[in-house]
């Protein structure tokens, strides 16, 4: 799915960043890190506000878990169904854009939307309207790796000498969008919501096609067998890397990296793996999150 409007503005932002003073890629917000280049205080604000419609979809995501690639198979789920292309393939509602809220208010349901942001500091009206949301996780060993990738590839993001220097950062929650432990227990707490799916990077990986029909049949979308194996035939994530210079141009490969399972256990070492397993102990142990992450299997030496 080619959208050449996209690509532009995120080639923009690419190409701002490299212009930006390294001091001056990061802003702090409600005691929050966000990356200056593509969010700002006023869109903040603005979202407070925003017109939200109870069709909306809206995927929501800690970075690094999935999110791009789930975007883009939810656009693919409402094309092939509605055949309705969207005004942006990656519409979360914190990035900013001179144009976007005035692009989305004339946007036909159903709307696609996205957001990194953590439950407490999603706008009321989202929750108030009772919108489908599809909520996306990843274990947080391989999360880790990717963010710390992510920022050493990203010119948007400050650069990191080494894991080692990365890890204390992203444990103590003080890399962008917060802590992944916060995000994941304020999220345990409605899971049991009945406009509320958790899906995780590991089950895609494992049976997209699977996870695109529990998706579809979440959302109420009429979905035939053949539908679900043609978008997951198309949506694996090795497609959309390949694909993703038509999508986020040359921000693709950069969004699109690796996608493995498992990557963890060539950056931890043993007394890094293990100060993790006694975070997720203390914070997701016994929930139904935790037990969803499969930890045990993904995330043990």
């Amino acid at each position: 799915m080619e959208n050449v409007g996209m690509v532009a503005k995120i080639q923009k932002a690419y190409d701002m960043a490299k212009n930006t003073p390294k001091e001056d890629l990061i802003f702090t917000y409600n005691g929050v890190m966000y990356p200056s280049v593509t969010c700002d205080v006023d869109t903040f604000k603005t979202i407070e506000t925003f017109e939200v419609r109870e069709e909306d979809l809206m995927m929501i995501a800690y970075p690094k878990c999935g999110s791009n690639w789930t975007i883009l198979l939810l656009h693919s789920i409402v094309y092939d169904v509605y055949k309705k292309k969207p005004s942006a393939l990656v519409p979360l509602i914190e990035f900013k854009g001179s144009d976007k809220f005035e692009t989305l208010k004339l946007e036909s349901s159903p709307r696609v939307l996205g957001s990194h942001l953590h439950y407490d500091n999603i706008p009321q009206p989202f929750f108030d309207k009772k919108i489908k949301m599809l909520v996306v996780f990843r274990n947080p060993k391989d999360t880790a790796v990717s963010l710390f990738h992510f920022y050493n590839s990203n010119p948007m993001l400050p650069t990191y000498s080494s894991w080692d220097e990365f890890f204390p950062d992203f444990m103590a929650g003080k890399v962008v969008w917060g802590s992944y432990f916060d995000h994941a227990v304020a999220w345990n707490k409605h899971l049991d919501e009945d406009n509320v799916l958790l899906i995780t990077f590991e089950d895609m990986k494992h049976d997209l096609e699977g996870s695109v029909k529990k998706i579809t049949e979440f959302l109420g979308i009429p979905f035939s067998e053949e539908q679900a194996k043609q978008v997951a035939d198309k949506g694996t994530f090795k497609a959309m890397k390949e694909n993703s210079g038509k999508t986020h141009g040359a921000f693709g490969q950069i969004i699109f990296r690796k996608g493995d399972v498992g990557d963890w256990k060539n950056h931890f070492s043993q007394a890094q793996s293990e100060e993790m397993d006694a975070k997720f102990e203390e914070c997701l142990a016994g929930t139904k999150l935790g037990e969803m992450l499969k930890y045990n299997v993904h995330c043990k030496w």
